[in-house]
């Protein structure tokens, strides 16, 4: 069933919009059914302000971990504040793995590279960010080396969407650089009909296993944004790779791949 309507969503800094045309699509949830996942997903067309979106009242008001999302924002802090320089940077010897390298991993198997980094920019320094940005609940009471995946601070779909529109037009609190360079470290699928970019993250959840799809894709030089959260009753399951092939199912029943957006 799809209804149209407009919705009032409360203003912080994250929020993708403060209203908005909303298509809410329940025929998406069969995708959902088919991978045997629960969760949301939504998609911004930046050029004509409108939302699809599959579980509205999860996108908007249910808050969970970040997990290896919150890379983008320790990665902005770290090029702002000069603690570490580009991608190229290999923070934990002696693993050969760029920042880049671990920033893409699909895995849990690169998490020291940036428990190092929250080291290497000090815990003040890190919760003055997230408090001046009003990034998620604030709360990074948890583990100093685990408290984006502890269920300490959470972020809703919607500021996670938010942020994503405002890193992909750099108008976030950052220098351009800093912007820029997080924004070309994200994974990318391109042909002469679309570029893919996204962030992955999988956070264990309370015996079950959770995942986070967000980024762009690019069709005719048009951006449209996207946010998919998943939670899995399989704590082995695969679940970035599972978000990620929602998220090209979806998108592709919607019509994008074929360069006609």
């Amino acid at each position: 069933m799809r209804s149209s309507l407009s919705i009032f969503v409360v203003i912080v800094f994250f929020s993708a919009c403060s209203t908005g045309n909303v298509d809410v699509d329940s025929s998406l949830g069969r995708f959902f059914d088919s991978a045997g996942v629960k969760g949301n997903f939504a998609l911004f067309d930046n050029g004509q302000g409108s939302f699809t979106i599959y579980n509205l009242p999860r996108y908007r008001d249910s808050a969970y971990s970040p997990g290896a999302t919150f890379d983008i924002l320790q990665l902005l802090i770290g090029f702002q504040t000069g603690v570490v320089k580009d991608g190229n940077d290999v923070l934990v010897a002696p693993v050969p793995i760029t920042l880049t390298q671990a920033f893409r991993s699909m895995s849990l198997e690169d998490t020291c590279i940036f428990q190092k980094l929250a080291r290497n920019i000090g815990m003040d320094t890190l919760k003055k960010w997230v408090d001046s940005l009003h990034y998620g609940n604030r709360n990074l009471s948890g583990d100093p080396e685990a408290f984006w995946k502890d269920d300490s601070l959470k972020i809703t779909s919607d500021e996670q969407l938010g942020l994503t529109k405002k890193l992909y037009f750099n108008q976030l609190p950052f220098f351009r650089r800093p912007q820029e360079l997080v924004h070309d470290m994200m994974r990318t699928e391109s042909n002469s009909n679309y570029k893919l970019v996204y962030k992955t993250a999988l956070v264990p959840y309370k015996h079950q296993v959770m995942g986070w799809v967000m980024g762009w894709v690019e069709e005719n030089k048009h951006p449209y944004f996207f946010v998919l959260n998943v939670v899995s009753p399989d704590p082995q399951a695969d679940i970035s790779s599972i978000g990620l092939q929602l998220v090209k199912r979806i998108l592709s029943t919607l019509g994008f791949f074929e360069g006609k957006k």
